[in-house]
């Protein structure tokens, strides 16, 4: 079979090759240690799990369940924003749970996507934004981030741009991979952005909580207009991302068009998942807390790893991640598979992020602190 053209212009993701690269060296006896990925490690909350296990014996527990999810899952995504954010939403018109946030970024563009409309992506930034745009035979923009401006877009100078074909835009704070956290007012200029150039700009949201104190919304402050949406995740926030459980915060004309992608591609969330998910979003602070305690711990070692490395971590990051500029000295390809081949230790390349990443690695907090000192021990052989 000849498969379809429009595979011709993506690649795998580099996680799901690197994953089973990774795997072979184990196989091999290789004690490799993992700091690329960001897939938590911690357990979800014990309150959580409960909840998931109790829901299995509730009638109707193995059924179909609801499009929008259950009543109660909305109720809870819409507490929580009100609650963390300070935005009033509409559990009825303007929540539509996912499963996971990644769906959200294919149903969003093939809502919205006609083939050779235009994406504005951040450079660097997550790949899934540049493949799902691609797959749907949209054509990649992108804009770039730097260091020296904290990582934050230059709307203005987008603005003197044609953007007549640009149909969405694709924003990420607090950002990933960088870990930069949005300027006061960037939100509020994001939105008036999109509304005067007619742009859908999204903010993919899921590392509020973690190493940040302040969390936000794009909503923040302003009404849910047509021209904006956010995408949110229990994944990292929860210790939740195997349960794949995501949401969508959007005007109720917008949900709606999602919702026509939706349910023609699945039949609804399993609901003990979705009783699991309605316990996490009724936690206190005190959650966030306990595990940023531990995150701290290991980013100061993480730290400590990168300057063993000779790479320069910018301050103020925030996220499950540490990103650092390498030694000028060497290359960001040739420092990653050095540390591999050599000292059994798997860190992320920027460059997989897009050309602004090339020149910087990352390390994922996702691994304890013993394993996290077995790799500064190995820098020292």
């Amino acid at each position: 079979m000849i498969t379809a053209n429009r595979l011709h212009s993506v690649e795998e993701y580099y996680f799901s090759k690197k994953l089973r690269e990774v795997a072979l060296l184990k196989a091999q006896g290789k004690p490799v240690i993992n700091l690329g990925i960001g897939s938590p490690d911690l357990p979800p909350p014990p309150s959580v799990v409960e909840a998931l296990n109790n829901a299995l014996t509730s009638k109707n527990a193995h059924q179909y369940q609801p499009y929008k999810g259950v009543d109660a899952l909305r109720h809870g995504i819409s507490d929580f924003y009100k609650t963390y954010y300070g935005v009033n939403v509409d559990p009825h018109s303007q929540i539509l749970p996912l499963m996971g946030s990644k769906e959200g970024i294919l149903h969003i563009s093939m809502a919205f996507l006609n083939k050779g409309d235009e994406v504005l992506l951040p450079n660097p930034g997550y790949p899934t934004y540049s493949s799902v745009t691609k797959l749907l035979e949209a054509e990649t923009r992108f804009y770039p981030l730097s260091e020296e401006s904290n990582w934050m877009p230059d709307l203005k100078k987008l603005a003197e741009e044609d953007l007549s074909k640009v149909k969405i835009m694709w924003v990420n704070y607090p950002n990933m991979p960088t870990g930069a956290t949005a300027k006061a007012d960037l939100f509020a200029e994001l939105t008036e952005f999109a509304e005067a150039h007619k742009i859908l700009v999204v903010n993919d949201n899921p590392y509020s909580f973690i190493q940040n104190s302040n969390p936000q919304s794009i909503f923040r402050g302003s009404k849910i207009s047509d021209y904006v949406m956010e995408l949110n995740s229990l994944s990292k926030s929860f210790n939740m991302a195997g349960w794949r459980v995501g949401m969508l915060i959007g005007s109720e004309k917008n949900i709606n068009s999602v919702l026509k992608v939706k349910s023609n591609m699945d039949s609804g969330m399993f609901y003990p998942i979705q009783a699991g998910a309605i316990a996490a979003l009724s936690l206190s602070e005190d959650w966030f807390e306990g595990i940023n305690q531990v995150y701290t711990r290991r980013k100061k070692l993480v730290h400590e790893l990168a300057v063993k490395l000779d790479c320069t971590v910018p301050p103020n990051q925030v996220g499950l991640f540490v990103w650092a500029k390498i030694p000028k000295n060497t290359t960001t390809e040739k420092l990653v598979d050095s540390l591999l081949y050599e000292k059994d230790l798997f860190i992320t390349p920027g460059f997989i992020f897009g050309s602004q990443g090339d020149g910087y690695v990352r390390f994922s907090l996702c691994a304890d602190e013993e394993t996290i000192q077995t790799a500064i021990n190995r820098i020292n052989e």
